[in-house]
């Protein structure tokens, strides 16, 4: 099963080559940002993009890009800073692309959202405004679908709109794209209206990703563990989320208790990453206090695979750096269906689809660009007035969690507490902006 998912994967490679740089199509640009270690950079290549720039803070993540694509243009340093790279002289480039900071908005997190200086979700969807990409993507966690966000996303696809986009966010599951991994990751993607009705989400592959044994099992042989079948057999599902955790913290392992926990039902021991695979002698790891660990540690390609890199792809900079990078990464798989589906948009191929509008957030599309304030009681009856039923307890909670993102002024009219929405707290590019100052002082330790 692994290797015919290998074979696969080489099949899609020289399907991408042929249909893009056979003539049928004309080659694609990409700007990426925030492009960490090339999951993304992968998947989008796969995709047939080429890559005109990608910008990274990371040191060893951009170590790792120059090694495996040596003739990439790769950036260095804080992409919102403009001696990084010049936004201008990209302008009308096909895609931009990036993996944005994910913790302002991880559900482990205090989930600061646009109050959190490492945010750059709503600079890039300005930066967009600014490159006038023909298509824009950006992926985050799952947690910026939350209920606490609603407002985050309604203010993101209205500004797209503003800017002359159509936007939609989507919950992909990684797994229903061949990567043998539980890995949910939000993705939005806008396309110019020229564009945008061509643009149809990639339907999840009809075969099941591969299991983790499947997947590792060559791996895991490589130095002749003898237990490799009865292990395959074990690791019968795919994996928890890997994480690559951040640099406040210590070394390398895969993840929280809960996962930890799943990690050993598979018979793996998820409290560090190996430098090879096990070798004929290999007894499980006792803990402390005696209790039995659950078999053979993942090294950092077992790792790579199950995000669904290709054996090829190498890692700079030591163990610990080198798995952050691989735990941080957009799968490949999921970038490379999503780049496809944005690519035969931008060569308007197949049939138009209809556009159906969400509303994310209708307290916020109700409050925004009033000049007058509107009590929480008025905004139950002028949603009800709009076919929206909302009691108001949740528009209390509603406009809780927009305080937390934009500022909001209260004001009593007639005695009853109204409200009126101002600005949004998030960077979006402002000179005067605290994010700076955060940024310089959190510097080293932003992943």
């Amino acid at each position: 099963m692994a290797q015919l998912g290998m074979s696969r994967f080489v099949v899609s490679i020289l399907q991408a080559r042929c249909m893009w740089f056979g003539g049928t199509m004309s080659a694609l640009e990409v700007v990426e940002i925030c492009a960490g270690a090339g999951g993304q950079a992968l998947g989008l290549e796969r995709a047939g993009f080429e890559h005109r720039l990608a910008v990274e803070l990371d040191e060893n993540a951009c170590a790792t890009l120059k090694l495996n694509r040596p003739s990439w243009n790769v950036q260095q340093g804080d992409v919102a800073d403009e001696k990084t790279w010049n936004p201008e002289d990209h302008h009308g480039v096909d895609l931009l692309a990036g993996g944005v900071p994910c913790p302002p908005f991880t559900i482990a997190g205090k989930q600061l959202g646009a109050t959190d200086e490492r945010d750059l979700f709503a600079w890039a969807v300005q930066l967009a405004g600014q490159v006038k990409p023909k298509a824009l993507m950006l992926e985050n966690v799952r947690g910026l679908s939350a209920s606490r966000f609603s407002a985050y996303r309604q203010h993101v696809l209205d500004t797209l709109r503003d800017l002359g986009y159509v936007g939609e966010w989507r919950l992909l599951q990684a797994s229903d794209f061949g990567v043998p991994q539980l890995r949910p990751r939000f993705v939005l993607v806008a396309l110019q209206e020229e564009y945008a009705d061509y643009f149809h989400w990639p339907e999840p592959h009809e075969e099941p990703a591969p299991t983790v044994g499947e997947a590792l099992k060559d791996l895991m042989a490589a130095n002749g563990w003898p237990g490799v079948d009865e292990w395959v057999a074990r690791a019968n599902g795919i994996a928890p989320t890997v994480v690559g955790g951040s640099k406040k913290h210590g070394g390398a392992d895969l993840g929280p208790s809960r996962a930890k926990a799943a990690w050993e039902a598979m018979g793996v021991d998820a409290w560090g990453i190996a430098n090879e695979a096990p070798e004929p002698g290999f007894t499980p790891a006792v803990s402390k206090k005696g209790e039995v660990r659950g078999g053979p540690k993942l090294t950092s390609r077992m790792a790579a695979r199950l995000q669904g890199f290709s054996d090829d792809w190498q890692f700079a900079g030591g163990k610990t750096t080198g798995y952050r990078q691989i735990g941080n990464a957009f799968p490949p798989p999921v970038a490379e269906a999503v780049g496809r589906q944005i690519a035969k948009a931008l060569n308007k191929q197949g049939e138009p689809r209809k556009r159906a509008e969400t509303t994310h957030d209708p307290v916020y599309r109700l409050l925004r660009g009033r000049s007058q304030a509107l009590s929480a009681e008025r905004i139950v009856a002028l949603l009800a007035k709009q076919d929206v039923v909302m009691e108001l307890p949740e528009v209390e909670q509603r406009i809780t969690h927009l305080g937390r993102d934009f500022e909001i002024e209260t004001v009593e009219l007639k005695g009853v507490q109204s409200y009126l929405l101002r600005d949004f707290k998030a960077f979006l590019g402002q000179e005067g902006h605290e994010r700076h100052e955060l940024f310089k002082a959190n510097k080293a330790r932003i992943s």
